[in-house]
């Protein structure tokens, strides 16, 4: 089943040039069901290259969705045109005065984690929405930066600086196949990260309301949830294109850091060969796994039941 969304949103023919299915929200008006209402807080700095992203992953379920995309309103971001935002996204503050509630709610990441939480431009209103969603959202989905701002608020679990920026393609375990979010995993599978932080994973383990499902030798915990699902924690980039990572990459040398190239990554350890795409099954089958066990079959057919 497709995700519906505007005809005009960037993604719409770019998910299409791919046989991906998607669906206008004129189309969708039209069909004797109720989709699931999904918001998507996007705090990445390009944003379209994001939506597209996590919509492809998405539309690869057999759900039905709804798909909202916010931001924030305590700072403007600088890598998205202005015209794409007033037409295609909505504010945290507007959503909150409309009394809406979701089945579902993704937070992506942001190249914010060198920063103290209390100091990034807008952590008041993700706390805010954080708060917010604990009785208007039915399960949370938190990726990268945000899964670490996530197990920070609501366990007190702390982050740590990395000497040095952890990027690249890394091999994890699969601890628990038994769990829903990781039905139909390989005992092994590979996924990128991109951060220069990394959260308490001792604390993670030590946490009772807490399960750590997979993990890697190299990048740390990889994906980790609540017991009763209303929280998953997604700490690399699954969602990322083949060559997301070298764009980074290109944009990091460019600015002069002193940043190494992508472990395990370029094909050859050729810089600037991109490798084929080795994670996006998996990926796919996690986005889909949440939106059915820990979404679709858990959220009230009355949405406005959540609490």
């Amino acid at each position: 089943m497709p995700v519906n969304i505007s005809a005009k949103l960037p993604a719409f023919s770019a998910l299409e040039r791919e046989n991906v299915f998607v669906m206008s929200a004129d189309r969708a008006s039209m069909q004797d069901i109720r989709p699931l209402e999904i918001a998507i807080l996007n705090l990445m700095p390009n944003k379209i290259d994001t939506e597209t992203q996590l919509l492809r992953l998405i539309a690869n379920s057999p759900l039905q969705s709804d798909i909202c995309l916010l931001r924030t309103a305590s700072y403007d971001p600088t890598h998205t045109p202005k015209a794409h935002l007033d037409a295609f996204y909505h504010t945290f503050d507007e959503v909150k005065a409309s009394g809406a509630k979701f089945d579902g709610l993704i937070i992506t990441g942001a190249p914010v984690e060198t920063l103290e939480f209390c100091d990034v431009a807008y952590w008041h209103e993700l706390a805010d929405v954080m708060e917010w969603a604990k009785h208007h959202v039915y399960s949370t989905l938190y990726i990268c930066w945000a899964a670490q701002a996530g197990v920070f608020y609501r366990y007190g679990i702390g982050k740590r600086a990395l000497s040095r920026k952890l990027s690249g393609i890394f091999e994890h375990r699969t601890l628990d196949k038994t769990n829903p979010l990781t039905r139909g995993f390989d005992d092994s599978f590979r996924a990128p990260h991109s951060r220069y932080t990394e959260s308490d994973s001792a604390a993670m383990h030590a946490q009772a309301d807490l399960k750590v499902l997979a993990e890697s030798d190299e990048a740390g915990v990889y994906l980790c949830c609540s017991t009763d699902l209303r929280h998953v924690f997604v700490f690399g980039h699954g969602e990322y294109d083949a060559d997301t990572l070298h764009n980074e990459y290109m944009r990091d040398s460019a600015k002069g850091l002193d940043i190494a190239p992508p472990q395990h990554y370029y094909a050859g350890g050729v810089i600037g060969a991109v490798p084929p795409m080795s994670w996006r099954a998996h990926e796919s089958l996690l986005i889909g796994n949440w939106l059915n066990y820990c979404v679709y079959q858990e959220t009230p057919y009355d949405i406005g039941k959540i609490s």
